[in-house]
């Protein structure tokens, strides 16, 4: 069985309102330690009933995954501080940096003729996860 400090490899695929979005499938399989807070909580919580071999999918929702959508995390930043503002679509994620030079990503929400407004929560706030997930090894 899974357990506190035990180092897990795992093959998953994550999709999320049915489409894939992540898979190790193909690749490496991810390496965690459990307990760690190295995956989100769910996920973590549903692989502590399992031991390797095992086959499972699990659902897990916003608050055990990437949170729910904090509406504070927008931010108004004139369309003239990008680059090369006509290329902003919604939707299109974007990097920036702070003022003391802090590197952030954001998705944007909205676009008028003089502003951007930007969504600060990671892209999968809010949503529902579906891992399934294969047990690969665990020592």
């Amino acid at each position: 069985m899974i357990q506190d400090g035990s180092k897990v490899k795992i093959h998953y695929k994550l999709t999320v309102d049915g489409e894939l979005v992540d898979t190790s499938q193909g690749g490496e399989p991810l390496t965690y330690v459990q307990g760690a807070g190295q995956i989100v909580p769910g996920l973590e919580e549903h692989l502590a009933q399992l031991s390797q071999g095992a086959e499972s999918t699990v659902q897990v929702p916003p608050e055990k995954g990437f949170g729910l959508k904090d509406p504070q995390a927008f931010q108004i930043v004139p369309r003239s501080s990008f680059e090369d503002p006509e290329s902003l679509e919604t939707g299109m994620l974007v990097q920036g940096q702070t003022g003391d030079g802090k590197t952030f990503n954001a998705t944007v929400s909205q676009i008028s003729d003089s502003e951007v407004t930007l969504d600060l929560n990671h892209p999968l706030a809010g949503k529902t996860l579906e891992f399934q997930i294969e047990v690969v090894e665990v020592s």
